[in-house]
This record gives C-alpha cells, structure tokens and sequence, in this order.
C-alpha cells in the first residue's frame, strides 16, 4: 500500500508540475517582468506603440511597464541601468538613436536580458534579437509618386526632416527623392529638421515661409511635424495653396485628409509591430531561438480617395 501511494504522489507531482509549467511565464506565481521604453510620449504615436505592446505582454501574462526616454539618449541609458538591476526578463524596445543606443542593448545581453526593437532601429546586428520595422523606404517610394501627381510634375517644396539619429528619418527621406528628384521641374528650395516634433515644426515652418513664401508644397516626415507645418501655412493664408503631406496615420491627420486639410500619408501599423514584439519576447523567453534579425512591415498609402479604408493607427474595422 505504501508503495502505491509513493506512486500516486509521484504522478500528482508531475501532473502539477506540468499545469505550472503550461499556464504562463511565472516563477513563484509572480508574473515575469517586461519592460518598454519608449523614444518619446511627447507624440501620440508613440503612446500607442507603447501602450499596445503592454497590452499584448499583459495578456500573455507578464507585468509591463513603459519607460519615456523623452528623445535623449542619457534618460534611455538611466532607464537601461535600472531595468537591469530590476532583472527584467525582456526589454520592448523603440530607440532614441540608430547608434547611440547601441551600447545601451549590448549592456542588457551581457547582462542576460533580450532586447526586441520595435518602429525605430538600431545599426548592428548582433546586439538586438530582432527589429520589428516599418517599411518606411517603400513607403515613402509611394507617398513620392503620389506627390507627384498632386503637384503635376512641376512645383517648389519643403522637407521637414525627423531626428538626424534616426534612421527612419534617411529611410523616408530617400524613398521620397528616389522618386522626386527624376522630376526636374520639382525643385526643393528648403529641407531642415524639426525632431519629429510638432511645435519645432510649426516654428521651423514659419521660418521657411518667410524666406519662401511661394512654394506649393511640404513633404514631412511624420505626421506631428505635417500637422505643425500646416498649422504654420493655415495661420499664414497659404491652405488653400499649399499641399502638405505626412507619415504615420496619427489620429490628428488621418481626420485632416478626410477634411480636406492634409493630402496624404504612410499608414504605419503601430499596434501589430507592437504586438508582434511582445509577441516575439514571450517565444523568446520560452526557449524559441531563431528570429530573422529584421522583420519589415508594410507602409500604405492613405488619401482622400481611400480614406474610408483606414482609421487612425491602422485599417478601419
């Protein structure tokens, strides 16, 4: 009888074992740590990138939390130093910089923490285990054609640029002018950077407009710097004569390209690059080793014409 009974624990053991082991990330029934840090929160994009991918970690059972490095690359590092000393499992991980964030994830490796890159991305690969990324290159390939077409061929334009460390900010500048500059008629008469940032851009417009007060149009390379250019252009009388046009799908100019304020813009896909990440960190965690080390995803172009299709941050349900 003894023996039987042996027995009989014996398998309750394993059975218990194994239900333990099925039911989620967890050691000692607390909830395994995921941390998100984020570029920035100053912009509404980037709130939702980083409150999806918390979301999809918290329903696959971790606790998450979202850091704001407020685009500098000194509070990333801090943000960096306490995740490892807090021994996260996996850090969702949007840049602040394509270089200067490099060392930041070679300290969470050695450390024994994965990093997952998500939108903005990093130059190496070996330090992340995977980049999520929009395919911002064709994207803009898109929006450049479409462009010129609005403007017929023929006409001067602005480039407002994002971070000059962001690589998303070469990425679409050069998918746009793989397109434009085969027009000699379309000439660029001003390009400067305004950080991604709304109110930098809306001030840098303002500048532009006094020293070209005739251009036809503004090329920009997110969509908070689109809709601070055209609050510049609207406050200068010049709405009805000067196209703008953005990149992101953001609440704000998705409902402006359905008034007739904004012309176009790159739909990003925030949430399922989010996902995916939160996604690819639990598979991590669980044993799974083989990632590509870039995952592009697909950029759509969203007008008038087919502003119906879309709703801010993705399709329309």
């Amino acid at each position: 009888m003894s023996k039987l009974f042996t027995v009989i624990l014996a398998i309750l053991a394993v059975f218990f074992s194994h239900i333990v082991t099925c039911s989620g990330p967890k050691t000692d029934d607390t909830p395994a740590h995921i941390a998100i840090v984020i570029s920035t929160l100053n912009n509404p994009w980037f709130v939702v990138l980083g409150e999806s991918a918390k979301q999809r970690a918290e329903e696959l059972g971790y606790e998450a939390a979202i850091f704001d490095s407020q685009n500098d690359n000194a509070k990333e590092a801090d943000h960096f130093e306490n995740i490892i000393a807090a021994g996260y499992k996996a850090i969702l991980f949007n840049p602040t910089d394509a270089d200067g964030s490099i060392s930041n994830v070679e300290k969470a490796k050695k450390a024994g923490i994965p990093t997952f890159c998500m939108d903005r991305e990093i130059n190496s690969n070996t330090a992340a285990v995977t980049q999520i990324l929009s395919d911002n290159y064709t994207g803009c390939v898109a929006l450049g054609e479409y462009f010129v077409k609005k403007l017929n061929k023929k006409g001067r334009y602005v480039e407002l640029l994002g971070l000059v460390g962001d690589n998303n900010t070469w990425n679409r500048s050069r998918g746009f002018h793989s397109v434009v500059d085969n027009y000699p008629d379309l000439k660029m008469v001003a390009q400067q950077s305004a950080d991604f940032d709304r109110n930098k851009a809306m001030e840098v417009m303002e500048s532009i407009l006094q020293a070209h007060p005739d251009i036809d149009a503004v090329f920009c390379g997110n969509d908070a710097m689109a809709m601070g250019a055209y609050q510049a252009i609207a406050a200068a009388g010049k709405a009805q004569h000067v196209m703008v046009f953005g990149f992101d799908g953001a609440r704000d100019v998705i409902d402006s390209i359905r008034d007739g304020k904004i012309v176009a813009t790159g739909m990003q896909f925030p949430k399922i690059m989010a996902r995916k990440t939160a996604e690819f960190a639990d598979e991590y965690i669980r044993g799974r080793r083989d990632f590509e080390q870039k995952i592009p995803i697909a950029v759509e172009l969203v007008t008038r014409e087919n502003i119906k299709k879309y709703a801010a941050y993705g399709k329309a349900e």
